[in-house]
């Protein structure tokens, strides 16, 4: 692994996470180019524009082929979550886009959603890839026992049932409206546990503090190590998302985590996610719909023998379908051909 320098900054403001990305673009080209040797294959994951800009001359200077690797639609997601609105400039990001998928050799998308929307806009179909997201199966002990000391440091008190969302707290998640779905739980012994950052934080602490919520706790982010005890010591987790019509093709990855460790989940989202999270036996209510989540949290959280059930439902079903190792190899396989068109 070759690492270079960059400008770190919080994902809060526009100006700063432009110069980060730029930052990185430039030193992943100037340092890195020497230090990471020969290559019969470039892969770029996207977001952002940049990374894609320093893999394609990566891969000039390499002779290399290059694939890119499409995580979020960009700049589509932020024209529909309105923090793009200039017409110019959303014309120019997406001429760019349309770029970079015909400079690449291959494009793996998260999916099938995604695949269609890039055919749909002129990318060759042989070309464009879906491999899903999925969850490292060792990571999780689905039969391990919560610890109290945890479960405590998330701030649910004995007898509570402990609801978690963990994750990304950006302007996708709708976390303001889950805030909204706590209060019509008040008063029972249901607590709430928010893990993350990101730059909607400040506006669910704000909701919070407005409805009084004292059974809501907001946590910072945790290594990656940390996740396995974290969702060991929940009852019920939470995978939320905007309604918004683009994100029907948008699978949060956090929800293959949660199967994976076996436990109940709620998604509060539409489309393909939908779709996963109902054919491993979770419950699924509609976007921003605080009143249907709350339902759906009092239900669970009163029937202890209903989560169990979901918690191993989950785990097989993702046993099946989205253990990484699998999906790896179907990766590799995309990145082998890709080579041998050299």
């Amino acid at each position: 692994m070759v690492r270079t320098w960059l400008y770190a900054t919080p994902n809060d403001g526009v100006a700063r996470k432009t110069l980060g990305h730029l930052s990185f673009m430039i030193s992943s080209v100037l340092l890195g180019w020497r230090a990471c040797g020969q290559a019969d294959v470039v892969v770029v994951s996207s977001p952002t524009f940049f990374s894609i800009g320093a893999a394609w001359l990566l891969a000039r200077l390499k002779r290399a082929r290059l694939v890119v690797e499409v995580r979020d639609l960009w700049p589509a997601i932020f024209v529909e979550l309105g923090v793009l609105t200039n017409r110019r400039l959303i014309g120019l990001l997406e001429r760019l886009e349309l770029a970079a998928y015909a400079a690449a050799d291959a494009v793996v998308v998260v999916s099938g959603g995604f695949r269609a929307n890039l055919i749909g806009r002129g990318v060759p179909p042989g070309k464009v890839h879906t491999i899903r997201n999925g969850v490292t199966l060792g990571d999780f002990d689905p039969d391990g026992a919560a610890s109290p000391a945890v479960r405590a440091r998330l701030g649910a008190r004995p007898g509570d049932c402990l609801v978690l969302y963990l994750g990304t707290h950006g302007i996708s998640q709708a976390l303001p409206d889950v805030a909204d779905a706590v209060a019509r739980l008040a008063g029972q012994p249901i607590h709430f546990a928010f893990v993350g950052e990101g730059a909607d934080k400040p506006r669910l602490r704000s909701r919070v503090d407005e409805l009084g919520l004292a059974n809501v706790s907001l946590h910072p982010g945790v290594p990656h190590s940390d996740v396995p005890a974290l969702l060991a010591a929940a009852d019920i987790c939470l995978a939320t998302l905007r309604c918004v019509p683009l994100f029907v093709s948008f699978i949060p990855s956090k929800i293959f985590e949660y199967l994976g460790a076996g436990r109940a989940v709620v998604g509060a989202v539409a489309g393909e996610a939908a779709q996963i999270l109902r054919e491993a036996g979770a419950t699924v209510v509609p976007p921003e719909d605080s009143a249907a989540l709350a339902a759906a949290i009092r239900e669970l959280a009163a029937d202890p023998a209903r989560r169990l059930a979901m918690g191993r439902q989950g785990r097989a079903h993702v046993e099946r379908s989205f253990d990484r190792v699998a999906l790896a190899r179907e990766y590799r396989k995309i990145l082998e051909m890709a080579g041998g068109r050299r």
